[in-house]
């Protein structure tokens, strides 16, 4: 939604150091709607890697900003939802090549050319993702490295661990152009306080990484030379842990959020019930009382 906004003292596409990452497939089966989470033909928009339970899901459209088009969003559901199910999969971290980490929809994609039938499905899409991140068993951090707006920053809000380098930015500027923010505005409004999301949504001006820290959107802001180390670091840390256990956790947080406080701490004492009964759950307080390392089943 921001194409032409420039991005201030970036890097080029090269930011992202490579390493000895097992590439995945490059197709994967979706079990979501018809037509869901199933990429264009083509060059895939998405880079995907994955080693020792991490999965690395880099933008890799740097020319067009990284724009969530379509083909971009349906690449970005395939790769979260492959094998979601799989023990071997304990963190996602979504990054992106290039100094925009992403600009939004493509705008292209938005005009009377392509008609509201396609309009309708580019939001569907895009919704669909952003819920995703949510619901998917196993924690997933967006690393930034620059700009993001619209749909980007909506992204960002969306996912449950947010780190930044220090030169990022982000900002829902669709009403600069006649297209208000709504989507990115459900994911922002519930990332920050009302009145900051609103006044980003009002007059579609950027706010600094260490802001965005302050108000909620991020959970970690630090050099641009230390980002992937430091983003690697928190990835490691929920690898090394029990995915049924933080899965469950996961899914009780979310559920307990919007609920009174009554219910939440209903919802929350059965979910502790339960975390008790998993087999990592008794493996965890054995290892504790014997004063030994727990040995994860998964």
């Amino acid at each position: 939604m921001v194409v032409g906004l420039r991005a201030i003292g970036a890097k080029g596409p090269g930011w992202l150091r490579r390493g000895p990452w097992a590439p995945l497939a490059a197709s994967f089966c979706s079990q979501g709607p018809v037509g869901a989470g199933r990429p264009e033909p083509g060059p895939r928009p998405t880079s995907v890697r994955q080693r020792d339970g991490i999965r690395s899901i880099v933008l890799s459209n740097p020319k067009k900003r990284n724009a969530l088009s379509l083909a971009m969003l349906k690449s970005l559901q395939s790769d979260i939802l492959h094998e979601a199910e799989s023990q071997d999969l304990k963190v996602i971290i979504i990054s992106a090549e290039g100094p925009v980490f992403s600009s939004g929809h493509d705008l292209k994609e938005l005009t009377d050319e392509q008609g509201p039938q396609y309009h309708a499905e580019v939001f569907q899409i895009c919704s669909e993702v952003m819920m995703l991140i949510q619901n998917h068993p196993v924690p997933v951090i967006a690393m930034v490295n620059g700009l993001a707006t619209a749909a980007g920053c909506q992204l960002v809000a969306s996912c449950d661990i947010a780190v930044a380098s220090d030169k990022s930015s982000f900002a829902t500027p669709g009403v600069n152009i006649g297209l208000f923010c709504s989507t990115p505005g459900v994911a922002l409004g519930r990332a920050v306080p009302r009145k900051v999301a609103l006044e980003m949504l009002f007059t579609g001006e950027p706010i600094s990484a260490q802001e965005a820290l302050l108000h909620g959107l991020l959970s970690r802001v630090v050099p641009e030379e230390q980002l992937e180390e430091e983003t690697m670091r928190i990835a490691r840390k929920i690898a090394s842990l029990s995915r049924p256990v933080v899965s469950l956790g996961k899914a009780a947080f979310y559920k307990q959020l919007h609920q009174d406080l009554r219910k939440a701490y209903h919802l929350a004492s059965q979910t502790m019930v339960d975390n008790v009964a998993l087999p990592d759950g008794q493996e965890g307080i054995k290892a504790f009382i014997q004063k030994r390392k727990p040995v994860w089943s998964h």
